[in-house]
């Protein structure tokens, strides 16, 4: 990592450009929710030290523990257990491909949000390596070598269940225009080779992936993460 991407000068994380896409479109007095926050994550403190307040919501209990929230919410799957209009933005970071029913999540998030909120989001590329070969390998195989190949503790969390049925341009555009939702911008990055960590020749196979990818737009589809920024339109 530190010979190929953090030397070089223009070189900028995933998370770093998540941020600031957020901070772009989510203006600082905003109150944000979170989906997906789980116990603890980098995205949740950089939430409650830009903005007035972040609540969160997740399916697991352990949510609770996320000591960056104000309010801690446990999703059971169907109607967001929060009334409407009541967040200027919703973000989400690496949880779309998780969701199962997509038009359901999204017309949540519009009703959760106030009259010109945003709906802030980044997620894998369904046409990716790592998504195609998730989508072809049962989930036994993610949760015994997601984490190994991406070189995490032991005590790291184990994968969640992927259903990839809200990742790409295309679909995510189509279900979030017919749900009256704004396009301000939406792109795919690809970064460092964040699941060769464990396997130098994986590293550097994956590496050159990367280099790929990024040698031009027309390539764009190859790669890893979409980032996107919607806003319910104002009154």
């Amino acid at each position: 990592m530190q010979r190929f991407y953090l030397s070089r000068p223009r070189w900028r994380g995933g998370t770093e450009e998540f941020w600031e896409l957020i901070r772009s479109h989510v203006p600082p007095q905003s109150e944000v929710l979170e989906l997906g926050c789980g116990p603890a994550n980098p995205t949740s403190q950089f939430l409650s030290e830009s903005f007035v307040c972040v609540d969160g919501l997740d399916v697991d209990d352990t949510c609770r523990r996320n000591r960056h929230l104000r309010c801690a919410y446990v999703y059971d799957g169907g109607c967001f257990p929060i009334q409407d209009a009541a967040y200027d933005a919703v973000v989400c970071n690496y949880v779309l491909e998780h969701v199962e029913n997509p038009t359901q999540t999204v017309r949540e998030v519009r009703r959760v949000l106030r009259s010109g909120g945003m709906f802030v989001f980044r997620t894998p590329n369904r046409w990716h390596y790592v998504p195609l070969i998730s989508r072809l390998t049962p989930h036994w195989f993610h949760e015994r070598f997601a984490n190994r190949l991406r070189n995490l503790s032991e005590e790291a969390e184990a994968p969640c269940p992927t259903f990839y049925r809200m990742n790409s341009l295309s679909t995510i555009g189509k279900l979030l225009t017919a749900e009256g939702f704004e396009r301000l911008e939406m792109r795919t990055i690809e970064k460092e080779p964040s699941y060769g960590m464990s396997v130098r020749v994986l590293f550097l196979l994956f590496m050159l992936y990367e280099r790929i990818a990024n040698s031009a737009e027309e390539l764009s589809v190859m790669r890893s993460n979409i980032l996107g920024a919607f806003r319910k339109p104002p009154r």
